[in-house]
């Protein structure tokens, strides 16, 4: 709590010489809130845009990075997922579109649209459907089109009766979105290196969902569509890249606390207190190498095996899943060190549970 902290000083001490005095200043630190009453939410995320922003402005790719909002939270007991507003068409209709680093297709329902929702529960979420006829601007994707081929990368695609490049995509879940690639134009803020945020806009492949089936028909879950983040050429940070418009880095934080939410941005986040890991190279996901977990400080006695990068297996980076899933072998240990902590702990009537170990 910022009742809680502690008044602070800045103490630099300067060395104009060697030979000379070493010289102290103190810069007494003030507080932006006082302790002796509450914060207001909106107060709090209006200084973190601010700090956002600074931590943004060195990062500049032919006049700045692409800065989405970005809603949601992690608890899966309130649909945990995280999802953004993106601008399509013109004029341009906004869409609530859930983020997922493990897809690489931007989609959005359209009409009509057999098994979608018209109605969510998601936040309150009013949600929208992309009509094509709707924009001056939107036009559909031909089989012959070579933008076609980037998204059968991503999808199983074939050629309907209208020469349409059509598309059916399934997710890990079991769900599956069906319907046609259009080309038409996305609107998005820039973050320049004075902070300042401006209005761009670029052509980008998308697809236009006519049909759904699975948990995309859940009404606390529903949103507008999925924004794919994958590293497929169909993805919109791939093509937005190949036009030169943004540099080929996605940065993705996910808050979990104090309301959920985080950042979103084409481009890389200056933050010194970042810990990085390299990605597992020529995959088609988002790989890292997991090596070792621990519970309650103590390291698990599992093999580097059950973590090596196969083309079966492997540690995929997926902000569209709500739970971490580990390979069996990892549960089998895991259960074993708990039978042994309840052990140790039962003479002294204490009882280690599920519920305070934590991977």
């Amino acid at each position: 709590m910022l009742s809680q902290l502690l008044p602070v000083v800045l103490v630099l001490s300067s060395v104009n010489h060697p030979a000379k005095a070493t010289a102290t200043v103190v810069l007494p630190l003030k507080r932006s809130f006082p302790t002796n009453n509450g914060v207001e939410i909106s107060q709090l995320e209006a200084r973190d845009r601010v700090r956002h922003g600074r931590m943004l402005h060195q990062q500049q790719h032919n006049g700045g990075v692409v800065d989405f909002p970005v809603y949601g939270r992690s608890d899966p007991l309130l649909a945990g997922i995280y999802y953004t507003r993106i601008q399509l068409g013109s004029p341009p209709k906004e869409f609530h579109v859930q983020i997922d680093t493990g897809s690489d297709v931007l989609w959005a329902s359209c009409v009509p649209c057999k098994g979608c929702l018209i109605r969510g529960g998601l936040d309150r979420i009013q949600l929208q459907f992309f009509d094509p006829s709707s924009s001056s601007t939107a036009r559909p994707i031909s089989c012959s089109d070579q933008r076609c081929a980037l998204g059968a990368q991503s999808s199983f695609t074939k050629c309907s009766a209208e020469n349409q490049c059509r598309y059916t995509l399934h997710y890990g879940d079991g769900s599956d979105k069906s319907g046609y690639y259009v080309a038409d134009d996305m609107l998005y803020d820039i973050v320049t290196g004075n902070s300042l945020s401006t209005n761009s806009s670029a052509r980008v492949t998308f697809g236009c969902s006519t049909s759904q089936t699975g948990d995309f028909g859940m009404f606390d879950k529903a949103t507008d569509g999925i924004f794919g983040l994958g590293q497929h050429g169909v993805s919109v940070i791939a093509q937005l890249s190949s036009q030169g418009l943004i540099p080929h880095v996605v940065s993705h934080c996910l808050r979990g606390s104090n309301g959920g939410g985080g950042v979103l941005v084409f481009g890389q986040i200056v933050e010194p207190t970042l810990v990085y890991t390299p990605l597992v190279p020529s995959q088609p996901h988002y790989m890292v190498n997991l090596e070792t977990i621990a519970v309650n400080g103590q390291t698990l006695a599992i093999s580097p095996q059950v973590f090596k990068t196969t083309r079966y297996r492997g540690t995929m980076i997926d902000s569209g899943t709500t739970l971490g899933y580990l390979a069996e072998e990892v549960y089998d240990i895991y259960d074993i060190l708990l039978r042994t902590l309840y052990m140790k702990k039962k003479d002294t009537s204490e009882v280690c549970s599920h519920e305070n170990v934590y991977i």
